[in-house]
């Protein structure tokens, strides 16, 4: 039995292993924009990079509906290239909508080109499929382990024979329109990142960057964009498409913009042009120094144990260096040993550490909430504030969700991946702390130096971590737990503190047990405790 198991899975692997690499396909190099390019948006910049030299300019984009009218608006601002690159791509209604803004662009004469991983990618629908036959659009997927042509039986086998390639994943997000603004942070293209969705409204947080360190972003992007494992579609995706299919999705794609865009807030509410904008300083840019930094494709590609992820090591280095405060934004945090000791060790020379997570109750992952769950005590003991996120959570400060399409119920979830260090340093983009992010997903950071961006992100912090909220973690007292043995047996040593709305007004409430999370959730956080997967998350 031993050796026919062995035998199957010899045969499963090498069905597994005749995939070509991708740069042994019909598919050409290509590059980003040179820097230099005439474009609008380079004359824009022009004489304000001449005022601020060395810095590049930042607008934070912290609501659903400002990011994905500012992604149209830079689709539209684009003259000769848009690059997209992005770990979910979903052809659901913001999807449809932003794909029609590059169609649109690509009607123009803009190259087009979108890079999307593949765990979350569905290669046999037909938009994309469908876009990607137009001259001046080019779809490729990355780190592919199945295919259109493939049924679910071999898709599946894929994932049990090609387990460390599927683990590991192009994580980025970023948009480039012409090699000079760019788009980063946490957000996908999918309706819960832009409030949109009936049943699930991620908190999230993107920044629009103009100059300089958009160069960087793009040389970023070709790297995966002519890397071994970025697949053509045509490779993966067997439709086939004539030029009357095309020209059917583009007229879908128009009306689905007619009857959608301004029920899922997508038109710009300033119609000027973005390169007018900017030119007429109306945009709010804060010039500040930055730097970029991005995994290399080989981390997936080739991965070894002597790599060390630039935006990983770059902000453990910053987040040691901090002199007063860090305050850290991560939905999924899994600190591990070693950042429990690296946040502990601030807290010892009195730096203020304070962590904002996802709650038990709030988390699309409960597998990372299983993986962040035992390290709450030793945080605590270390003196590092614990809050997380609520899963219901309307304030006339931050709404998010778009009555007339998700209504108010949503369960909402943190997303953000934001550092703040000293309020003076600024980290922004795809990266966790966890250990996925170090180890598996290729990520991206901006490291953007602004003590008024900094600051503008420590206020939503502020409010993301106020009792109405979040929850507050706290050792139980000794009296507390005695208290809690004595009457039910529970060992917990934790108790989350909220304010909550009653009929007569809002009141403190205390829980000893993950609140809100129920029975389901519990369960299978204890469940994925005795799974060995700790490395995975």
């Amino acid at each position: 039995m031993r050796c026919t198991a062995l035998l199957l899975l010899a045969t499963l692997a090498a069905s597994c292993a005749t995939r070509p690499p991708a740069n042994s396909l019909d598919r050409p190099i290509a590059h980003a924009l040179p820097a230099s390019a005439d474009t609008p948006l380079s004359e824009a910049l022009a004489p304000l990079e001449k005022t601020h030299p060395g810095e590049s300019g930042f607008v934070l984009l912290p609501r659903g509906a400002e990011a994905l009218q500012m992604r149209v608006a830079l689709a539209r601002a684009a003259t000769k290239t848009l690059d997209m690159q992005y770990y979910i791509a979903d052809e659901d209604n913001t999807g449809k909508l932003l794909l029609a803004a590059a169609l649109y662009a690509a009607d123009r004469g803009v190259r087009v080109r979108l890079l999307v991983d593949d765990l979350n990618f569905k290669d046999i629908d037909s938009t994309m499929a469908a876009l990607s036959t137009h001259p001046n659009i080019q779809v490729r997927v990355f780190n592919p382990f199945g295919s259109a042509q493939q049924g679910m039986f071999e898709r599946t086998e894929n994932v049990f024979t090609q387990i460390d390639d599927f683990t590991r994943r192009m994580h980025n997000k970023a948009m480039i329109a012409d090699n000079q603004i760019a788009i980063a942070g946490g957000r996908n293209l999918s309706d819960e990142y832009f409030g949109m969705s009936s049943t699930l409204v991620f908190r999230d947080l993107d920044v629009f960057a103009a100059g300089p360190v958009t160069h960087d972003i793009s040389a970023s992007f070709d790297t995966f964009w002519n890397s071994s494992d970025s697949y053509p579609l045509y490779a993966l995706n067997k439709q086939h498409f004539e030029t009357a299919d095309l020209d059917a999705t583009r007229d879908a794609l128009r009306a689905h913009w007619r009857d959608s865009a301004d029920a899922y807030d997508a038109k710009p509410i300033d119609k000027t042009p973005l390169a007018e904008r900017i030119a007429q300083q109306r945009l709010g840019l804060t010039w500040a120094k930055a730097e970029f930094r991005g995994d290399s494709p080989s981390k997936i590609t080739a991965p070894s144990d002597t790599y060390q992820s630039p935006p990983m090591h770059t902000l453990v280095e910053a987040l040691q260096a901090a002199q007063r405060e860090v305050l850290i934004l991560s939905p999924y945090f899994v600190p591990h040993n070693g950042g429990v000791k690296v946040l502990g060790e601030l807290t010892k020379r009195g730096v203020r550490v304070a962590v904002l997570t996802n709650s038990m109750a709030s988390t699309d992952a409960i597998s990372v909430q299983a993986g962040y769950s035992p390290y709450r005590v030793p945080l605590l003991q270390n003196g590092v504030e614990l809050y997380e996120y609520k899963p219901l959570h309307e304030t006339p400060d931050a709404p998010e969700t778009h009555e007339s399409i998700a209504g108010s119920e949503s369960r909402t979830s943190l997303h953000a991946k934001v550092y703040v260090i000293d309020r003076s340093t600024l980290v922004i983009g795809s990266m966790n702390l966890d250990p996925r992010s170090a180890h598996l997903n290729t990520e991206l950071a901006l490291f953007i130096h602004s003590p008024t961006l900094a600051n503008q992100v420590a206020q939503l912090f502020d409010q993301a971590t106020s009792l109405r909220a979040s929850y507050r973690l706290r050792l139980a007292t000794p009296a507390e737990r005695a208290q809690l043995q004595g009457l039910a047996g529970s060992t917990s040593r934790i108790v989350w503190t909220s304010e909550e709305l009653g009929p007569a007004g809002p009141y403190l409430k205390t829980w000893t047990l993950d609140p809100e999370a129920g029975f389901l959730r519990n369960a299978l956080t204890g469940l994925f405790l005795l799974l060995p997967i700790d490395s995975e998350l």
